[in-house]
């Protein structure tokens, strides 16, 4: 198999490409407001400054953390992953899947399914149609619905949810969900659930945009309330977060 390598700065370069529209709009309105500032009193050009500088620097941070998150971390080295040899593994996304091909790579000899649960009805944010464009699908992936997962029961070792679970945007829709990859595990099978989280390093990367992540209660009430057991739970990197849950409170 021929090793999989993302390419140099892949990550930023996809938010930029994926999201042009939000870059265009500030970098008129603060050139707009910067021609405008001299049509100011002085007193209103002071606040005017700040608001410029605190513009900028909000987008530069963004797109800094972005840099690190996606290009320099070791997020997609997947050398987090300390699940061993399993054998049935789930690969789920929300319409965007950059992860298979590095599960398959790390797990060569496990037999993967992939399931995409994007529906265009419910997930109406234009990034996702254009990463769509962009990338084509793992081969085999299933286009599949939240509250009808196709795996059979005990059937499964590893199910990994990498950026993906936040799209799910009803409470009781993540906690059907939930429980049925619960239904679907082994004994001692694993869901792995990785996500930025509404917390205080995400609102400084992303400002008022960390409110599209759920809170860290949230997804322990979603875990909770469809009798999932958490494992382990520990940081990639300062703004991303990793949920290990079984179903049987079994530790390994």
């Amino acid at each position: 198999m021929e090793r999989v390598k993302r390419k140099v700065l892949q990550g930023v370069t996809n938010i930029v490409r994926f999201n042009w529209q939000f870059y265009v709009i500030a970098i008129i309105a603060i050139a707009g407001l910067q021609f405008a500032k001299q049509y100011l009193p002085p007193s209103f050009q002071v606040f005017a400054d700040i608001f410029l500088l605190l513009s900028t620097l909000g987008i530069l941070v963004s797109l800094a953390v972005s840099l690190y998150i996606y290009d320099l971390s070791n997020l997609y080295a997947l050398d987090w992953l300390t699940v061993s040899s399993p054998q049935q593994i789930a690969n789920i996304n929300a319409g965007f899947d950059e992860t298979s091909a590095l599960l398959m790579q790390k797990y060569p000899t496990a037999n993967l399914q992939v399931f995409d649960f994007y529906d265009p009805a419910k997930h109406t944010e234009i990034s996702i149609e254009r990463a769509r464009k962009a990338y084509p699908t793992y081969p085999g992936t299933k286009t599949i619905r939240t509250s009808a997962i196709p795996l059979k029961e005990k059937s499964t070792d590893v199910v990994f949810l990498i950026l993906a679970a936040h799209e799910i945007r009803n409470a009781e829709e993540r906690i059907v969900f939930f429980k049925q990859l619960k239904n679907a595990l082994t004994p001692t099978g694993k869901i792995i659930v990785v996500e930025h989280q509404r917390d205080l390093a995400n609102f400084f990367a992303y400002n008022f945009g960390f409110f599209h992540f759920h809170s860290k209660a949230t997804w322990k009430k979603a875990f909770n309330d469809s009798g999932l057991h958490l494992e382990k739970e520990f940081k990639i990197t300062p703004f991303i977060s990793t949920f290990i849950l079984n179903k049987n409170g079994i530790t390994s």
